[in-house]
C-alpha cells in the first residue's frame, strides 16, 4: 500500500525534539485531510508504543475513565494501559486524542497531564476553536498548534514518484527564468491532475491506485457527504444556512468578481445573521475565507472588510465535484475542460481557487481589493489576491494564457506603490518579467 510522505512529519519531529514532553501538540485541520493516520503513523515510527483514543467513538468505559479516575493518573495510565492492552513506557509512549472537540473534558485534562510527565501527547481535532467546543473548559497553555491542509502539488508529485521536479521549479523561480516549452507543458498537466484530484488523501491514494479520474470523484463526493453530515450535527440551530452558503459557493465564484452575495440566497438575507455560518465553515477548514482589506496602507487585516468576501474551498479537488454534485460524474465537464485546458472564462474560479489554496498553505491569510465606483470607471478596482511579502504588499493577479492587459494592476499600482513589494499574475504560460510585473505559471503560487 502507498504510503503518502506529508512535510508535517517533519514539524511533528521537530515539536518532540524540542518539546521533550513540556507540551502537546494539537493538530488542527478539516475532516479527512489525514490527522489521525498522520498521528499513528509517526507514533509507529517515533516511540516504543502508543494509545490513539477516538473521541468520535470513543467507548462510555473509556468516558468513565477521563471523568471519574483523572485525579489519580497512576489508576487512570493503568485503566488506559489494559483497556487498549498496551504497554505504556516512560518517556517513549505516546497517548493521541482524536478528535479531541468531541469530548473537551479530555482537552482540559492536558495541562495535568503535561505536568507528570510521562508520556507525550498529541491532539487532533476538527472545529476546535469553535465556542461551543471550549466554553466549558479552560484552554491549556500547554499546547502548541499546528493545521494540516490537503496534500500541496509537491506532495502530490512525491505520490506519483516524481521526487526531482519541484527543486527545478525552484530554480528556475528563484532566477525568475523560464522552464522551457517541454518541461513547462509537461508540468501543467501534472498540474491539471492535481486540480481535479485535490489534495485530499484518500482522493491522492486512489489516483495513484487507479488513474481513474471516476474513482476520484466517488472519493470525493463521500468526503462531501461527510461534511454535510457535520453541518447537520455540528451546527445546530443555524444548520440551514451554513448549508445555503456551502452550496452556493460554486455558483458565487463563477461570477467576475466572485464576492459572495448574499441576495443570492435570499432578497432578505443580511450579512449578519449568515456571519455565524461563514465562521463555521471557516473553523471546519472547508473553506478559505478571503476578506476584502478596504485600505491596504494601514495593513491587510487592520482594514479587512468581513461583510465583503470571497469564500474559497479548501480543496480545488472538492470545488470541481461539489459543482457538479447533482449530477453524474458523466456530466462534469470541468475535467475536461482542465485536462485539454480549455476553461471559459467563468470557469476562471477553479484557477483563483487552488491559488487561494496554496498561498493559505504557505502560512497567508489571503485578502483581496475591490473598490466600486458608480461615478467614475477610473476607480474601479478588482485585485483577486493582496498578501504580506517583505513586511510589504505584494499584488497577484490570477489570469488566463491569453490575457490582453492588466488594468487593475496597473491602477494599484499607482495608488499604492510605495507599500508594494512584487506584483505577480500567475497564469498557464512559462515565466517573464515584463512592466516590472513578474508572470508566473500558475504551479509557482506554491512559493510565494
Amino acid at each position: 500500500m502507498t504510503t503518502l510522505k506529508r512535510k508535517i512529519y517533519d514539524d511533528l519531529l521537530a515539536w518532540k525534539k524540542r518539546s521533550a514532553g513540556a507540551t502537546a501538540l494539537m493538530i488542527d485541520g478539516a475532516r479527512r485531510v489525514g490527522k489521525s493516520f498522520l498521528c499513528d503513523l509517526f507514533a509507529k515510527n517515533e516511540y516504543k508504543s502508543h494509545i490513539i483514543i477516538d473521541f468520535g467513538n470513543a467507548p462510555k468505559d473509556i468516558l468513565d475513565v477521563f471523568e471519574n479516575d483523572s485525579s489519580n493518573l497512576d489508576l487512570f495510565f493503568a485503566k488506559l494501559s489494559a483497556y487498549y492492552s498496551k504497554t505504556l513506557y516512560k518517556r517513549e509512549s505516546a497517548i493521541i486524542f482524536d478528535e479531541v472537540q468531541q469530548f473537551p473534558r479530555a482537552r482540559q485534562l492536558i495541562k495535568y497531564l503535561v505536568a507528570d510527565g510521562r508520556y507525550d501527547y498529541i491532539e487532533t481535532g476538527s472545529l476546535i476553536r469553535l465556542k461551543k467546543n471550549v466554553q466549558d473548559i479552560i484552554i491549556p497553555s500547554e499546547e502548541e498548534h499546528i493545521e494540516i491542509f490537503p496534500l500541496d502539488f509537491e506532495e502530490f508529485l512525491w505520490a506519483l514518484d516524481d521526487v526531482s521536479t519541484v527543486s527545478l521549479i525552484k530554480q528556475c523561480f528563484d532566477a525568475r527564468i523560464p522552464l522551457g516549452q517541454a518541461l513547462h507543458r509537461k508540468i501543467m498537466n501534472d498540474f491539471r491532475q492535481y486540480i481535479l484530484v485535490g489534495g485530499m488523501p484518500q482522493a491522492v491514494l486512489e489516483y495513484v491506485k487507479t488513474k481513474d479520474f471516476e474513482a476520484v470523484d466517488t472519493v470525493k463526493r463521500r468526503i462531501l457527504k461527510l461534511y454535510r453530515d457535520d453541518v447537520s450535527k455540528f451546527a445546530e440551530g443555524y444548520e440551514d444556512k451554513v448549508f445555503a452558503i456551502f452550496d452556493g459557493i460554486p455558483g458565487q465564484l463563477s461570477k467576475k468578481e466572485k464576492k459572495y452575495t448574499l441576495a443570492s440566497i435570499s432578497k432578505q438575507a443580511r450579512f449578519r445573521s449568515y456571519e455565524d455560518s461563514f465562521i463555521w465553515l471557516g473553523e471546519a477548514m472547508i473553506v478559505n475565507n478571503c476578506y476584502n482589506a478596504t485600505d491596504p496602507n494601514i495593513g491587510l487585516a487592520l482594514s479587512a472588510d468581513h461583510a465583503t468576501q470571497k469564500c474559497y474551498m479548501a480543496d480545488t479537488g472538492l470545488l470541481i465535484t461539489h459543482t457538479f454534485m447533482d449530477s453524474p460524474y458523466i456530466e462534469n465537464e470541468l475535467y475536461k475542460a482542465i485536462l485539454f485546458d480549455k476553461l471559459s472564462i467563468n470557469e476562471g474560479m477553479i484557477m483563483e481557487n487552488i491559488v487561494a489554496q496554496m498561498l493559505r498553505k504557505n502560512g497567508h491569510k489571503p485578502y483581496f481589493y475591490s473598490r466600486s465606483d458608480s461615478e467614475s470607471r477610473e476607480n474601479r478596482l478588482e485585485i483577486d489576491f493582496l498578501i504580506t511579502e517583505k513586511k510589504k504588499i505584494a499584488v497577484i493577479e490570477v489570469k488566463s494564457g491569453n490575457y490582453k492587459s492588466h488594468s487593475s494592476l496597473d491602477k494599484f499600482k499607482k495608488r499604492f506603490g510605495n507599500k508594494l513589494s512584487n506584483s505577480y499574475i500567475l497564469y498557464t504560460k512559462d515565466v517573464m518579467v515584463k512592466d516590472d510585473i513578474v508572470h508566473l505559471p500558475i504551479f509557482m503560487a506554491m512559493f510565494l
